[in-house]
């Protein structure tokens, strides 16, 4: 006979007490203890949950982070989707954090430590907030597919989209002398440039024409490539990376694929190094994403037309362009005295202009 929803049992199979009983026609047994009033307990509570419409299989309730982000993960590229390798790269801190834990154990408090330690860490509230989206998304997905009952709250940091973070000269260069040397090609890339972190780290030696001195970018974010000459300083840097591409190794020698690398392999991470290079120079906090503002407001001080700008750091709207070109107060003082400048030059003579002749209107 089919079980109904809330109904129970308790038997012995040797010498354990063991429960069934029935959630929507399917029965469920779990082993209850040495006594029968310990299987008596716990048939109550899985009854009362049932009731309650609280009840969580004991065996999904083992399930851990790790395990609800890989199904989350395999459940996108089953749809085909693009974002499965950043996702991965956005997962690692969350991983690392929560992985071990069993999903239903994940509370609000604990969801505010980690943003506390990433905070602290250094890591910005985009970061940070892209990280905890995608845990939700996995634990949204887990409830559609009956395998969670509950979701936590998870807190949204505020994102300040007006960031007015950039670097003037003298903050770069000071950074970038205490950056080690497997960093700097990069990081003088990225000042020059505007380019974005991923897509400078990725950078293989098939996109560099050294006879035509082209990069060559295939595919970036907004998922349009774009190719760059290489003149003056961004020459150099590549020149360089060129010659260091070899790596010398206990019984061979190395060829990295990788224009900028560390010891032969693609730099996965800088975060530390960094962070170290910062502090060391005096510019606590700074984010190497600034240096896409920068770019975009070093060329348009330089006078650079919005359209060519555009084409180098590839930003895909003029409404995004503008956003990340961002005037300081330096911009702001300068344009201050350049509009006295002109006030100046106006003529201080009074003039006085005539009423035409005739009758005055009435008041």
């Amino acid at each position: 006979m089919k079980g109904l929803r809330g109904q129970g049992r308790i038997f012995e199979r040797g010498e354990k007490y063991w429960i069934a009983y029935y959630v929507d026609g399917v029965e469920h047994r779990e082993s209850a203890g040495n006594t029968k009033a310990d299987a008596k307990r716990k048939l109550k509570t899985r009854l009362n949950e049932i009731h309650s419409d609280k009840f969580i299989d004991p065996r999904t309730a083992k399930i851990t982070v790790n395990e609800l982000l890989d199904n989350y993960l395999t459940h996108l590229k089953n749809k085909g989707a693009k974002s499965v390798s950043r996702l991965t790269s956005d997962l690692k801190r969350i991983r690392e954090y929560f992985g071990c834990y069993r999903a239903i154990n994940v509370k609000p408090p604990m969801v505010d430590q980690y943003i506390s330690e990433q905070l602290k860490r250094g890591f910005a509230n985009a970061t940070i907030n892209r990280g905890l989206s995608a845990l939700k998304t996995a634990f949204n997905l887990a409830r559609k597919q009956e395998i969670l009952n509950d979701v936590p709250f998870f807190t949204t940091l505020r994102e300040d989209n007006a960031r007015q973070g950039f670097f003037e000269k003298a903050e770069y260069e000071a950074i970038l002398s205490h950056l080690p040397g497997y960093l700097k090609g990069a990081v003088q890339l990225a000042y020059k440039t505007g380019w974005r972190r991923g897509e400078i780290l990725n950078l293989k030696w098939e996109s560099v024409d050294l006879q035509a001195k082209e990069l060559r970018l295939w595919t970036s974010k907004n998922r349009e490539g774009r190719c760059i000459p290489l003149q003056g300083e961004l020459w150099d840097v590549v020149a360089r990376q060129w010659a260091a591409r070899e790596v010398k190794l206990k019984d061979r020698t190395l060829i990295s694929q990788w224009v900028f690398h560390n010891k032969g392999k693609r730099i996965q991470s800088y975060y530390k190094a960094w962070h170290t290079a910062c502090n060391a120079a005096g510019y606590p906090g700074k984010l190497p994403h600034d240096f896409r503002r920068t770019a975009a407001r070093n060329m348009t001080r330089a006078g650079v037309t919005e359209t060519v700008a555009m084409s180098i750091t590839g930003h895909k709207t003029n409404s995004m362009f503008r956003r990340y070109n961002i005037t300081s107060q330096e911009d702001k003082k300068q344009a201050l005295l350049d509009t006295e400048e002109y006030v100046r030059g106006q003529s201080s003579e009074k003039k006085i202009y005539p009423l035409p002749t005739g009758t005055l209107p009435k008041k």
